[in-house]
């Protein structure tokens, strides 16, 4: 089980402009930090010093959309080392009904992925962004 084996993972739900990170302790499913940032190379890299705050033990990503608006993040991530796992979105009937809160879709994709027996890692995309610091 996946929160055996890390102490947090980082949630992040994606989109065009900015993606937004929620931090969960993996043993508990507790949110301890949450934040947006730019999807940008500078973005990316404030994004990674932002997990290693507040979630400096081991852990995953859990980034809904890694092959597509998380293409980027998911390939910087991974080339600084970090492990990066595809976060199923909601079914859309319950998305629907609970309305659209970003920050409760990056804890979502965080807690899915410490509750599924499946890890599914990003599909390699081709086109790349600098990230930066």
């Amino acid at each position: 089980m996946l929160a055996d084996e890390v102490d947090y993972v980082v949630g992040v739900d994606t989109h065009r402009d900015r993606h937004v990170l929620a931090v969960v302790v993996a043993p508990t499913g507790a949110v301890v930090a949450r934040r947006s940032f730019a999807a940008s190379g500078r973005g990316y890299g404030q994004a990674l010093r932002f997990a290693e705050q507040y979630a400096g033990g081991r852990r995953v990503w859990a980034v809904e959309g890694a092959g597509h608006y998380g293409a980027g993040l998911a390939r910087c991530l991974t080339g600084h080392g970090e492990t990066v796992l595809e976060a199923g979105r909601a079914p859309r009937s319950e998305r629907r009904l609970r309305g659209k809160d970003d920050e409760l879709d990056a804890i979502r994709a965080a807690r899915a992925t410490l509750a599924s027996d499946e890890r599914a890692l990003p599909r390699a995309g081709n086109g790349a962004r600098r990230c930066g610091s």
